[in-house]
């Protein structure tokens, strides 16, 4: 149908893209993709396009498909129940990996499953629960798997060496060895054209701004300062903490710069690398991070998506309006690509998975 024109003979201008509230960037729409959760975290998407979503209050594992290919799910099926606060998800070899709190586990997987077919197969312990208590699990090209699980406290030196660490093992769980430490809670891990990338929360008690949350490109053995040191630049040394004053300085010397920062205690958690096609071509291959928000700050940060370059680490706003004046409307935790090339994210404030695409 064609746009009628105005008595001045000029077109009136175009009804701009639903948003649901949120602001982005002009030519992309935010819609509503699935609600309902109690707590909905990390997403994996399979091979067909089902999107699988871990809710770790509710102990379950989501199937949310979209056969008929309108933006929304279909339908919230179960596909697990009864899981120990299950959080990250990755599907490999045949396997969906479901990280719990206390270890990670697998079911026999298919792409357009919608329950398991059995009980879940463990695979690797963890040690449980402690003052970050969430998991994350994703494969890298080496057809390894590597988990990640943040500390127990503030700010400590850890007896267990799985904390505040990233660790690797094969697909079955054998063979597991130490990858990174000094993370203090590396919920996002993905991996991009061989690297593996996290998100981190630093330490809490030092302020407002002090020290700002952290992206990192990580190497094998490297060390990434907690709690001994963090970041101030990001490519630069990092700098003592001198509140925590255990060790020296000195210690700082082996400890990687970050790849890039944004504000104090605003929370990046989940992190994508767009790979669709429908996004103007300056985002393909920019790290979309989602900033959960500040609990603990004067002025609240984060709440928010963000675009990090990797290779300048230089941070932009992508989607913002979780914030309402002071008023905290939802909380950002995760994203994915899905199959049409829209993005997803999860809000674990309001229970909900949102859609955003490019018009």
């Amino acid at each position: 149908m064609g746009t009628a024109c105005t008595q001045s003979g000029t077109r009136p201008e175009p009804t701009p893209p639903e948003t649901s509230g949120f602001t982005v960037p002009a030519g992309f729409a935010v819609t509503l993709y699935a609600e309902g959760f109690k707590k909905p975290r990390l997403m994996t998407v399979a091979s067909n396009g089902d999107v699988l979503l871990s809710d770790t209050e509710a102990g379950t594992v989501y199937v949310l498909p979209d056969r008929n290919r309108d933006g929304k799910a279909d339908s919230k099926e179960v596909y697990a129940s009864g899981l120990n606060q299950p959080h990250g998800l990755a599907i490999q070899g045949g396997f969906l990996y479901v990280a719990n709190t206390d270890g990670v586990v697998r079911f026999p997987y298919a792409a357009g499953d919608t329950k398991a077919s059995g009980t879940a197969q463990a695979v690797v312990a963890l040690p449980a629960g402690g003052g970050h208590s969430t998991r994350t699990v994703v494969f890298g090209p080496d057809g390894r798997m590597y988990v990640s699980a943040g500390s127990t406290c503030n700010v400590c030196e850890e007896t267990d060496p799985r904390r505040a660490a990233v660790w690797v093992y094969d697909a079955d769980g054998k063979n597991g060895r130490l990858f990174a430490s000094g993370l203090r809670n590396a919920v996002g891990l993905e991996w991009s054209g061989g690297q593996l990338y996290a998100t981190n929360n630093g330490r809490d008690q030092l302020g407002n701004d002090i020290p700002p949350e952290a992206f990192w490109g990580v190497t094998d053995g490297g060390f990434y300062g907690w709690p001994y040191c963090y970041p101030t630049q990001a490519g630069q040394p990092q700098v003592w903490d001198s509140n925590f004053g255990k060790r020296t300085a000195a210690t700082c010397t082996g400890a990687a710069p970050a790849l890039g920062l944004t504000t104090a205690h605003s929370a990046p958690l989940g992190l994508a690398f767009y790979t669709g096609t429908t996004f103007p071509a300056a985002y393909k291959g920019q790290m979309f991070v989602a900033l959960h928000g500040s609990w603990n700050r004067t002025e609240k940060s984060g709440y928010k998506v963000i675009t990090v370059n990797p290779q300048t680490g230089q941070t932009a706003d992508f989607l913002t309006g979780f914030l309402k004046g002071d008023a905290v409307a939802g909380r950002p935790v995760d994203l994915a690509v899905a199959r049409d090339g829209a993005l997803l994210l999860t809000d674990d404030g309001a229970g909900k998975v949102w859609r955003i695409q490019a018009r």
